[in-house]
């Protein structure tokens, strides 16, 4: 906590029941004695941290997309935060904005609304306007897109061969939706993009981070790398720097101390060269500055809230669950998959 993180992301592995998730939350605030935001990775479906009573089992976002309905996703979206905000979490790294066109991804597929790039771009706003108008911070990914991959950035790089009219026509639709919203942040994707011009991956590129979804699209709230530690980055202490002087604010480094140190220690001695410049400093923490003072804020215990009668309203609102084969294999009791 002294070394300046910003927060904290808490995975299936840190988690237990609500009452100890909830604690869990409140020692972390407390012992950084500062605002720090806490986050995860709550979707829906197979990437669902919290589960298990009083939490809805709800199911992958594909479901949402079958039902074609903005005001569900809506729902969807401040039922998150409400669950989400009693545990005391202020950020979730979700809606997926990535465009299912692929049936062959390993990653994405049921996590997406679906394969139609306007589809996709409406649900996934109306989710993430709902969450943020419930006090919990949005975050759309994966920038540029990672819905047509064939191979998972968890474990390798993989590369999109499209070309820009291909990208503008499909993968970037739902994010030009985004930024338009004015939604709070992005996540980048481990996936390197030709076409744009540079021989890394997205969170390192600058092609991709500034001049595209900066200048061109018009975003202006936080971004956030993917995880450092997946197996398409190679180095994450270079990737780090090399992620902040492309256009990143925040970055994740989600599984070993060691590692995170040393990532600090690299942007620490990257700043003090000037390879990171002062006024790239100030750039992202103006904009981390301006989502803590929304988001964050002190954890209450309010756990006891979950499961209320208000609450199983807002249940038997959502007429949601398995709706085609593509979803009947949904399990709700199924442990969370990888990260991001």
């Amino acid at each position: 906590m002294d070394a300046g993180v910003l927060g904290a992301i808490l995975f299936g592995r840190n988690v237990g029941t609500a009452a100890e998730t909830s604690l869990l939350v409140r020692q972390l605030k407390s012992r950084a004695g500062r605002p720090l935001a806490v986050a995860v990775d709550q979707e829906g479906g197979r990437v669902a941290r919290l589960r298990g009573a009083p939490y809805t089992p709800l199911p992958p976002m594909r479901a949402i997309g079958q039902r074609a309905d903005a005001e569900t996703a809506r729902k969807v979206g401040r039922l998150l935060a409400f669950e989400l905000r009693a545990t005391g979490f202020d950020w979730d790294f979700a809606p997926v904005l990535d465009v299912d066109s692929n049936p062959a991804n390993p990653v994405i597929g049921d996590r997406s609304f679906g394969a139609n790039p306007a589809e996709v771009a409406r649900l996934g706003v109306a989710l993430a306007e709902g969450m943020e108008r419930g006090g919990v911070a949005s975050c759309g990914k994966h920038f540029p897109g990672h819905g047509d991959t064939l191979q998972d950035s968890h474990l390798t790089l993989p590369v999109l061969e499209h070309g820009l009219a291909r990208l503008e026509a499909v993968e970037l639709v739902p994010f030009r939706a985004y930024a338009r919203a004015a939604l709070a942040s992005v996540m980048t994707a481990h996936v390197r993009f030709p076409a744009l011009g540079e021989d890394v991956a997205a969170t390192m590129s600058r092609a991709s981070i500034t001049e595209l979804l900066r200048e061109r699209i018009g975003f202006d709230g936080v971004v956030v790398s993917d995880d450092l530690e997946m197996k398409a980055i190679s180095d994450p202490t270079a990737a780090a720097v090399d992620a902040v002087r492309a256009g990143v604010d925040v970055l994740l480094v989600c599984h070993h101390a060691a590692v995170q140190h040393r990532v600090l220690d690299a942007l620490v001695a990257a700043a003090r060269k000037g390879i990171v410049t002062e006024e790239r400093l100030r750039e992202a923490h103006a904009r981390i500055d301006a989502l803590v003072g929304r988001f964050v804020r002190p954890a209450e215990d309010r756990v006891g809230e979950l499961g209320s009668s208000e609450h199983r309203r807002m249940i038997e609102d959502l007429p949601l669950g398995p709706t085609s084969p593509a979803v009947a294999g949904w399990d709700p009791t199924a442990r969370p998959g990888a990260p991001g």
